[in-house]
């Protein structure tokens, strides 16, 4: 896993059907994942996916659970309904879960992280469960979602961003759009030189 958004340690060899790339952004509720994608897309151009939204505008779920007042996903609905998409490329994807996801539609996997007094009172402020504040405070403490995306996709692209305050989201909001550009660059670069051999 890297460190740093850094483009030089995170930019793997782009898919070549690809030409702008797929941006997963992770982390436990409250950490600012919805806010950080809507800033990101706006600042790189790239498409802004909210998975959780989709899951309710599309039905891709097997009913609601009551207990944790979520829906229950259904893994094959939605990467069904997301597949021609993400193939594409130009999308940033904002969901709390990314296991469920097949490696190939990411570049970049970025798990945001949040101080657990702080995401306490982001949590209690939305109104949740006192059952369902302890569940994903622990599941911050345990780093459950960083550890789902180490194992889930190549540790050079996984990321793992602060996210307390404003300050944060403005800097990642820049690295985001510092590392898209280099992307789009080297991608650019690789098909002229591809360009190039293929006249020789």
């Amino acid at each position: 896993m890297s460190n740093s958004l850094d483009p030089e340690q995170t930019i793997q060899e782009a898919y070549t059907e690809r030409q702008t790339p797929n941006i997963l952004i992770t982390g436990t509720p409250g950490t600012g994942k919805t806010t950080l994608s809507q800033l990101a897309s706006e600042s790189t151009g790239l498409h802004h996916i909210n998975v959780g939204e989709l899951v309710k505008e599309k039905s891709l779920h097997q009913g609601y659970d009551q207990e944790f007042q979520s829906w229950i996903l259904d893994d094959d609905k939605l990467v069904d309904e997301l597949e021609e998409t993400l193939s594409s490329g130009g999308n940033i994807v904002d969901f709390h879960s990314c296991e469920v996801f097949p490696e190939r539609w990411f570049d970049l996997v970025l798990v945001l992280r949040t101080d657990n007094t702080i995401l306490y009172d982001r949590l209690k402020d939305r109104g949740y469960l006192q059952k369902k504040i302890t569940e994903n405070i622990d599941s911050e403490i345990f780093q459950v979602i960083l550890e789902e995306a180490k194992e889930s996709y190549a540790a050079e692209i996984v990321v793992e961003l602060q996210s307390n305050n404003i300050e944060d989201m403005q800097g990642n909001v820049a690295r985001i759009e510092e590392w898209v550009e280099t992307w789009k660059a080297r991608t650019n670069e690789k098909d002229c030189q591809e360009n190039l051999n293929t006249k020789h």
